[in-house]
């Protein structure tokens, strides 16, 4: 089976330079991605035609990395199977794909993953944190709220932000001040 478990796997995902927060599906033995048009992603998916999925357990990184571009020197190369690919150099483990597309609307692209090489670099048990989570969460909504500026999915950020205040260590709590920073909001 791999890294990835069933369901939506919450990683970072890295392309040529570019690194974001995704969800990449697996389910009934197949691995997609779901790619929005005119995202940086996308364009080097189709371009490159591979994907890397970054395991972290650093909640201010997903939140950097769904509203900012990281600086060159976080990203390291990898030759998968003849084709340099890029990871996040502190990633604890990463998964390389490579991707074709399957399916296209007007607003997104569906992506098959084939899984190239994997590797666990660090393996370190993690307890289940809901703070965690609730920042994983809190930064999806926060991606639609800065475009909508919807006041239900701000009352969802709220909801996740009283999680992370409740239960998050130290860095939930600096992870939910950059994002609050992001969306405009005050902690």
């Amino acid at each position: 089976m791999g890294i990835l478990r069933g369901g939506i796997n919450e990683v970072i995902a890295t392309t040529r330079h570019n690194a974001a927060p995704m969800g990449i599906h697996r389910r009934n033995g197949k691995t997609t991605l779901v790619l929005f048009t005119g995202s940086h992603t996308l364009e080097n998916v189709r371009k490159e035609g591979w994907v890397v999925a970054n395991f972290t357990h650093d909640p201010v990184l997903y939140v950097r990395t769904a509203f900012g571009d990281l600086p060159e020197e976080m990203f390291t190369d990898e030759i998968v199977g003849g084709i340099a690919m890029q990871r996040l150099a502190s990633a604890d483990a990463w998964a390389a794909f490579t991707a074709t597309i399957e399916h296209e609307s007007p607003d997104s692209v569906v992506a098959v993953l084939t899984l190239r090489k994997e590797l666990i670099r660090e393996p370190v048990v993690h307890p289940v944190n809901r703070g965690f989570a609730s920042v994983i969460d809190a930064t999806v909504h926060a991606t639609r709220y800065v475009k909508t500026r919807d006041a239900d999915v701000q009352r969802l950020i709220e909801y996740h932000a009283g999680i992370i205040r409740k239960c998050g260590g130290k860095q939930e709590l600096a992870a939910l001040d950059l994002l609050m920073g992001h969306i405009g909001e005050k902690r």
